[in-house]
């Protein structure tokens, strides 16, 4: 086939004219192909964004890529379009793209392709996004699931690394589903996050190098595969969160960058346009056309695909213009400031679009500094998300937890500091994937001591991390204690379920997210400081922390922590009311692997004064344990 083809349009004006303002959410339904009938005849609908190139057709598997279809331009909007007779479903094309000048010819994966091929190959398949949702209950039940006052603890995976299949095979969106679904269900998970699952030619990017803004990874299946596993994790009562990518690009040259022979996503600067950190392109935020593709993208996957979140990964590089730059190597502001401006005004209309169309989804925030007000509305001048990683919390509480007990009490603040800042924002806390790789270790293994301490120490971090205020974020293998440090090229360590130090480690994980998703104390007021309230944090002697968390309601919860391998009898801890208190919790439990210290199920509280509190309590604390207990009124 060659030729010249129809140029019948699915674009109006009116697409046209919002495409070139930078306010449409909805390009993937003008761009990229469409299998459509004209006057009888089947074929595909073609149109793509070059506004610089001398002309552009459009080649495939049909003719072994030879001669291509001519593609028009749309008036002076940049866009070529084409309805192309007799190509369909299943067909891969690349559009081959002469610049302006005719010195350069290149051909270019359709931006707005809903599928590519299996890498290596890179071709765009013509795919319509067809399917029958069977998760209406969820969608309309979904809103409140996910914000300030919902228990959100979330399962952190990379798809191809949580099983592997024989010979180490790749499995497969629909093949794992079930017992994906079953694993989130038993261990109580609130949501699976998945890093990016948009097409990315480099596996071992783990998606972080996105090609296809539009397009989920071929190498687990279909796009409708995709679609049945968040189906069915909605069917379980299980939200999905997608990390996404608007930060950077990579340079691949079937991709993004020097799309039609100029810098179109990107800047031409590499002062502004090219990072140095992952050798990789920046879109220009400035560029209207530029926003209009990445907002349609991030209301894709809430449309298409019913993603109840997304994650945006590096969004402090967006912010900063001196990002990972030394001085002279960036461009300021026009005010002579380092604020990315146009990062900042984009940032802000994606989470109002996100709010406003799918207000039972949320975005979140990867975001490393201080910026203020990340999670906070952009009518009070806020960058709009809904949440943020609080990578502070995650630094300091790692450095404490690693370190000999001996010398604990000399870095007690690392565990103090963090209520200085903890309602700034709305917070996750993240125990991530970043934190078990390039050569950190497992968590389990960086806990120091024994084998014995190593899981009293890891079930004490999961034990304070599940009672401080803010939502949880757990990387796959945390929950059973996985001792490798995390490879993408390998499933994860399963077998070890077959020892009783990993099950009960796993089974202290699944009753921290029971009790938690129960316990309106320990979660309604995740993002408000009357949630929360020191008992004592001032015993840097002994290494104990005991704090106070509040629900809406009458629930108080009083949780009691001790970092070192001694045990503390005779504990008084004051409380801000009598009765007795029940023993909810206790990481020292045979159940869990620990010692069996603990307080025989309850406690008495007597009228003795103490840390400020009418009543107190005398307990037992376990050795690098955690226990919590609850009022008889609560």
């Amino acid at each position: 086939m060659s030729g010249t083809a129809n140029t019948t349009s699915l674009l109006s004006d009116q697409d046209v004219y919002l495409f070139n303002e930078g306010t449409h959410l909805r390009l993937y339904e003008k761009l990229g192909a469409h299998s459509s009938t004209i006057e009888g005849e089947r074929g595909t609908r073609f149109a793509v964004w070059a506004p610089n190139a001398r002309q552009v057709s459009l080649i495939g598997d049909w003719n072994d890529w030879g001669t291509g279809y001519e593609l028009h331009p749309r008036g002076g909007s940049g866009i070529w379009e084409a309805f192309v007779p007799g190509i369909g479903p299943g067909s891969c094309y690349k559009y081959r793209i002469e610049s302006s000048d005719g010195r350069r010819r290149v051909d270019k994966a359709d931006p707005f392709a809903f599928r590519a091929e299996v890498p290596p190959r890179t071709a765009s398949t013509v795919c319509n996004l067809d399917y029958e949702w069977l998760d209406k209950e969820w969608m309309e039940s979904r809103e409140g699931r996910s914000g300030r006052e919902a228990p959100v603890s979330i399962y952190e995976m990379h798809f191809g690394s949580w099983r592997r299949g024989d010979d180490n095979r790749l499995l497969g969106y629909r093949e794992m589903a079930p017992a994906l679904v079953e694993h989130v269900k038993h261990m109580g998970f609130t949501h699976v996050e998945f890093l990016p699952l948009m097409e990315h030619p480099f596996y071992g990017s783990w998606g972080y190098q996105t090609t296809g803004y539009f397009a989920p990874s071929s190498r687990y299946g279909a796009p409708q595969d995709l679609m049945y596993l968040i189906d069915l994790l909605h069917q379980n009562g299980i939200g999905v969160i997608l990390d996404w990518v608007p930060s950077h690009f990579p340079s691949d040259e079937h991709g993004l960058a020097c799309f039609d022979g100029t810098h179109l996503f990107e800047h031409a600067d590499p002062r502004q346009g090219f990072h140095p950190d992952w050798k990789s392109s920046i879109f220009n935020y400035g560029r209207h056309e530029v926003r209009s593709f990445l907002l349609s993208s991030a209301m894709f996957w809430l449309d298409r695909y019913h993603a109840d979140g997304l994650r945006v990964d590096a969004v402090a590089s967006m912010l900063y213009l001196d990002y990972s730059r030394k001085q002279g190597e960036w461009i300021p502001n026009i005010h002579g400031g380092r604020e990315n401006l146009e990062a900042i005004e984009f940032l802000r209309e994606l989470n109002q679009a996100v709010y406003e169309r799918h207000p039972g989804a949320e975005t979140i925030a990867e975001e490393s500094t201080a910026w203020p007000m990340v999670s906070r509305p952009t009518y009070v001048g806020g960058l709009g998300f809904g949440m943020k990683w609080d990578m502070g919390w995650m630094h300091d509480t790692l450095h404490y937890v690693a370190r000999d007990p001996v010398h604990r009490k000399h870095h007690h603040n690392e565990l103090t500091f963090r209520m200085i800042y903890a309602f700034n924002e709305n917070f996750v806390l993240p125990l991530s994937h970043d934190e078990v790789v390039h050569g950190k270790g497992s968590l389990l293994g960086r806990m120091p001591g024994d084998d014995w301490r190593k899981f009293a120490n890891l079930r004490l971090l999961y034990g304070y991390m599940f009672t401080q205020p803010g939502k949880k974020l757990l990387f796959m293998g945390g929950e059973f204690g996985q001792w490798r440090e995390w490879s993408h090229d390998r499933g994860l360590d399963w077998h070890l379920l077959e020892h009783a130090p990993h099950q009960g480690l796993q089974r202290w994980l699944r009753d921290l997210n029971t009790t938690y998703r129960a316990e309106p104390g320990l979660h309604e007021r995740d993002c408000e400081p009357d949630g929360f309230g020191w008992i004592d944090c001032n015993d840097a002697e002994q290494s104990t922390l005991v704090y106070l968390r509040r629900g809406s309601g009458a629930d108080i919860h009083v949780v009691a922590l001790n970092f070192t391998p001694l045990p503390r009898h005779n504990y008084r801890i004051g409380v801000p009311a009598g009765g007795e208190w029940r023993e909810i919790l206790n990481s020292d439990a045979p159940l869990y692997g620990g010692s069996g210290q603990g307080n025989l199920g309850s406690v008495g509280a007597t009228p003795v004064a103490w840390h400020g509190h009418p009543e107190s309590l005398v307990v037992t604390l376990p050795p690098l344990a955690m226990v919590a207990f609850k009022g008889e009124g609560a």
